[in-house]
């Protein structure tokens, strides 16, 4: 059987890690699955107790770890850690407040289960489901978004790079994430660029998607640093490729 590690980077979020653990539990369990979850917190609101709490009084010790800092280091940064320490043949990230409910794993292990290396969740194919929408001045902001990212990076065939729903073969997510260097937002863009430098094939899942209205960008700054990031990655990454990876792969 094989195990899969589900990592779930939380800042400041003791007010849904629980449900969030409770129902990745339920999830692997209805399904017989033999699981980890690595809770990757900063902050200090008590995430990191609430959790190490929750394992404990759930019995769930041995499949439960938690890491972090009181500092905030970064989304990127800490998933990078929580791969380093997985075990999984399959490993993958959730956002901990749910945005994408566990069950859409279902359309997911499918092209795993055949060998697919990169399988991201996407809210933009035809048969992706949006419950709650973003504000508007998100989805313009988003719009923009992608228009700068595909002219940094490429990734044109690549429709929602930022869907915090993303899973891989254990062995290409530690390639993957030994080379990501970005702590911020912007390590899905790293991670999917590299990803198809090296020749790896990125498949696009639809999947339901909700906002919950909670966003933990800071306006100004915080886009002014995704822009740097953005600009940095095909300048940091380029020269690694390898001479057969230029041409990229059919995506699903």
């Amino acid at each position: 059987m094989q195990l899969l590690s589900l990592i779930i980077p939380a800042y400041n979020e003791v007010g849904s890690i629980r449900r969030t653990l409770s129902e990745a539990i339920e999830y692997f369990d209805s399904r017989r699955m033999a699981f980890e979850i690595i809770v990757c917190a900063d902050g200090n609101d008590g995430t990191r107790e609430a959790t190490r709490e929750f394992a404990t009084s759930s019995g769930r010790q041995h499949e439960i770890k938690v890491l972090g800092s009181v500092e905030r280091r970064g989304k990127g940064r800490g998933i990078r850690e929580g791969v380093r320490d997985a075990h999984g043949d399959l490993i993958g990230f959730v956002d901990a407040d749910n945005k994408t409910p566990i069950t859409e794993l279902d359309k997911m292990l499918p092209f795993l289960e055949a060998g697919h290396e990169v399988v991201i969740g996407s809210r933009g194919l035809r048969d992706s489901r949006i419950e709650r929408r973003q504000p508007l001045y998100r989805r313009v902001g988003s719009k923009g978004f992608g228009l700068l990212m595909h002219a940094c990076v490429g990734l044109d065939d690549v429709i929602d790079t930022q869907c915090g729903f993303k899973f891989f073969q254990g062995m290409i997510a530690k390639e993957l994430f030994q080379r990501q260097q970005i702590d911020g937002y912007m390590f899905d863009v790293e991670v999917l660029f590299v990803a198809r430098q090296l020749g790896h094939r990125i498949t696009q899942v639809p999947v339901r998607w909700r906002d919950d209205g909670d966003s933990r960008l800071q306006l100004l700054s915080g886009n002014v640093r995704n822009v740097r990031d953005l600009l940095s990655i095909r300048w940091r990454h380029q020269r690694q490729a390898s001479p057969a990876a230029v041409s990229p792969r059919d995506c699903s």
